[in-house]
């Protein structure tokens, strides 16, 4: 196929972009470096330096014989979604290209402004560029499991059966995000769904838990390919950011009570979920949900097994329970449907003491580079 890829700069855009192109499929990634931009100015980059995009995929080629093309572009403004979309007529369009960071579209009005407009416009050109230019193209949309919140009862791979007076109809399962960031993927997906209904296009939104992880096949030929691996407040995943403050002595900081659960994967099986979707589109007409998970762990089980991997590790790795900056349960209901992508053929790699042990002494390699100043909270919300 020829797969675009908007956002391949970003933690999974670019490891999904090697994947993809490991694959045999011709891939073009696009990125403006807004998320490159927004960790300089927050002082939040990555624990390993990364190359430019273009420098990555000469990086790349040289080791694998693959080629990835690149554009710097960016793609709110919506001329150039379309000139991409027309020079390159893609089979699939993986869409990564948001601002990721709920913290960060917390922060204060200009920041949730610019999470804003950049989120929604980005999807909303993409609609369009697909829809004018490359109607049989498939749309596979990074969601967020943080769409759903966190329901009383169990939360359904994306649609709902609801009976109500004696009838029956089929319905976007309920949502109440915990931050402007997941808002705005709350209302991708209704862009997505009523352009699907209305247009007949085909859409895959794939609803992701937090990831961890650093290495995947094709980051493993040089260290220089690694994702951008953030363990500061703003970017990093509870997991990357506990095993880094493990590593600098930092007690692992415990939001609040501990108790709220999600639902986790390695990075490794968020490639293997996009190209699964990717792989086997959706039919016209068509938004297929896929709830992206594979473990379901609270933030104070995450801390024990950090702690317990570390500690056997000589880090004597200490817990700290911290006001919560963050809006939300500390202690709730979870429990997550998520049998699509396994139905694909979805093989997990789990969160083993192994897993964890590997990813600790990759960051045992690059303690020096830890700015612990980085790691605790920065914004709130809580009220």
């Amino acid at each position: 196929m020829r797969v675009l890829i908007l956002g391949g700069d970003g933690y999974l855009g670019w490891p999904t972009a090697m994947d993809m192109a490991a694959a045999g499929h011709e891939v073009l990634v696009a990125d403006n470096y807004l998320r490159r931009r927004i960790a300089e100015a927050t002082d939040s980059e990555p624990l390993l330096a990364t190359p430019s995009l273009s420098e990555r995929a000469r990086i790349f080629r040289a080791v694998s014989g693959h080629n990835i093309s690149v554009r710097i572009v960016d793609l709110s403004d919506a001329d150039a979604m379309f000139d991409l979309v027309r020079g390159f007529m893609p089979d699939s369009v993986i869409h990564y290209a948001e601002q990721p960071s709920a913290p960060y579209s917390m922060r204060g009005f200009n920041e949730a402004r610019e999470t804003f407009r950049n989120n929604l416009d980005v999807t909303f050109n993409c609609i369009w560029a697909v829809k004018e230019i490359v109607p049989e193209c498939h749309i596979v949309k990074l969601g967020t499991m943080g769409e759903y919140g966190t329901p009383n009862i169990d939360i359904e791979e994306g649609w709902l059966e609801v009976e109500h007076k004696g009838r029956k109809d089929t319905f976007l399962y309920p949502r109440a995000a915990g931050s402007l960031y997941h808002t705005t993927k709350v209302l991708d997906t209704d862009l997505l769904w009523f352009y699907v209904r209305t247009y007949g296009l085909r859409v895959t939104d794939l609803m992701q838990g937090p990831v961890y992880g650093i290495s995947t096949p094709e980051a493993d030929l040089d260290p220089r390919l690694c994702p951008n691996f953030h363990y500061d407040d703003m970017f990093g995943t509870v997991i990357n950011r506990f095993l880094v403050q493990a590593v600098a002595g930092v007690p692992l900081t415990v939001y609040g009570k501990g108790g709220q659960v999600r639902g986790y994967l390695n990075l490794r099986d968020t490639l293997q979920c996009v190209r699964l979707a990717a792989e086997n589109p959706a039919k016209p007409g068509e938004l297929r949900i896929f709830n992206q998970l594979t473990e379901v762990f609270s933030v104070n089980e995450i801390a024990d097994r950090v702690k317990a991997v570390g500690d056997r590790m000589d880090l004597d790795v200490k817990i700290e329970s911290i006001p919560n900056p963050r809006k939300e349960k500390e202690e709730h209901y979870y429990n997550p449907t998520h049998t699509g992508l396994t139905d694909l053929g979805l093989k997990p790699h789990l969160m083993t003491d192994d897993v964890l042990a590997v990813m600790l002494e990759r960051i045992i390699e690059n303690r020096y580079n830890i700015q612990t100043d980085r790691i605790m909270p920065r914004v709130r919300w809580n009220g």
